[in-house]
């Protein structure tokens, strides 16, 4: 048996709808960050050893004359044509630096085998130069991997996998040995913020402005919707770290545009309470097609020379319920809406063809964002 559901299909439904009176504040520190204080990726090429027979195979050529490279500067002469290793193998080590890092410090590594070799498991990273975007040298990784995963073998050639065996980690793995190129703020800081909003922007300014500085001599000003300037004040001329430790603490009430988010394939709507619904009726109703096959016997006639068949045997049917219908008045809040689309039975299918069909109807003010 078959079914064909119009939109009854069998989705969670997770959603989110705020019935405060305003938006939260948040932290300034939450909303925005200093423009030049960022962290940086870096990256290098390294070779894991130690590994029990799971490193990479004899197709994997580079691994070998890594190898090899490796141990021409140890004073060990080697033809990589004779290297056959199973315990190495050759990986990719990322790290991120993070501002204002200094020569001595520890940050944590990512390593990922890049050949075809099966686990990093109990493997040991040899010292591995991490470089930047600039082509420098920032960092020094070195030390064992952590994997979280292994590789049980038994018996037939059957092999059972806990979580994903290569790619590891290594704790505090890699030592600072450049500074970070980061910008300190001097006389003017700019805050760029993490997502831009011209309301936000200006209260931004607004919150600096009546905090710091006096209102016939305003210093900050919002540049455009994702960048607030603002002059450093004369008391903290030779202050600044405390001065951004200051605006970190403002407190600022955020705006957001009215939207709601759309996830088909899991059937997630994610609406706020800015979303607002225009005087509008809904009607909907759902159309189900069955069809069901079933296989009867058909037997011969005795001693006859016939042979038994089967023979199917298809039905149809078709059943449309009848319309449930909604009514929205004037100022319907989400809370109203997504109350009444539940009282006559909708799916997460339903609720996501009725607000697509409100926002066409232009009765739904507010972005619709599929995800």
């Amino acid at each position: 048996m078959t079914r064909f559901p119009g939109s009854v299909l069998l989705l969670s439904l997770m959603l989110a709808s705020f019935a405060l009176a305003d938006p939260p504040a948040a932290r300034l520190k939450e909303l925005a960050s200093l423009e030049g204080v960022r962290d940086n990726q870096l990256i290098g090429y390294g070779i894991v050893v130690g590994l029990n027979g799971t490193g990479d195979r004899r197709q994997t050529l580079f691994t070998a004359q890594s190898l090899t490279n490796m141990l021409q500067q140890m004073g060990v002469t080697v033809n990589p044509q004779f290297i056959l290793v199973r315990n190495t193998a050759a990986a990719m080590v990322t790290a991120t630096l993070p501002p204002f890092a200094q020569p001595g410090s520890r940050i944590d590594v990512s390593v990922a085998a890049i050949g075809d070799a099966a686990s990093l498991q109990g493997g040991l990273l040899v010292m591995t130069s991490l470089r930047g975007i600039d082509g420098q040298v920032y960092s020094v990784a070195q030390g064992p991997v952590i994997t979280g995963a292994f590789i049980a073998a038994g018996g037939g050639g059957s092999a059972q996998t806990l979580n994903h065996p290569t790619l590891g980690r290594i704790p505090n793995g890699a030592i600072v040995e450049r500074p970070a190129p980061t910008v300190a703020p001097n006389g003017v800081v700019r805050l760029q913020l993490h997502h831009a909003d011209f309301t936000t922007a200006a209260r931004i300014a607004e919150a600096v402005n009546q905090r710091f500085t006096p209102a016939d001599k305003p210093a900050a000003h919002a540049d455009n919707s994702g960048v607030v300037s603002i002059a450093i004040p004369a008391e903290f001329t030779t202050r600044t770290t405390e001065f951004v430790a200051e605006l970190e603490r403002l407190s600022i009430q955020t705006d957001r545009p009215a939207r709601v988010v759309i996830n088909e394939r899991t059937g997630t709507i994610v609406m706020g309470k800015e979303v607002h619904v225009s005087p509008v009726a809904v009607m909907h109703g759902n159309l189900t097609v069955e069809i069901q096959t079933t296989y009867d016997v058909v037997q011969p006639a005795p001693f006859s020379r016939g042979t038994t068949q089967v023979v199917p045997q298809v039905g149809v049917g078709v059943k449309e319920e009848k319309a449930r219908n909604v009514v929205l008045k004037e100022g319907a809040t989400v809370e109203e809406l997504v109350r009444a689309l539940t009282s006559i039975g909708s799916t997460p299918r339903d609720i996501i063809a009725i607000l697509q069909s409100l926002r066409s109807a232009g009765a739904l003010e507010s972005e619709i964002e599929v995800i």
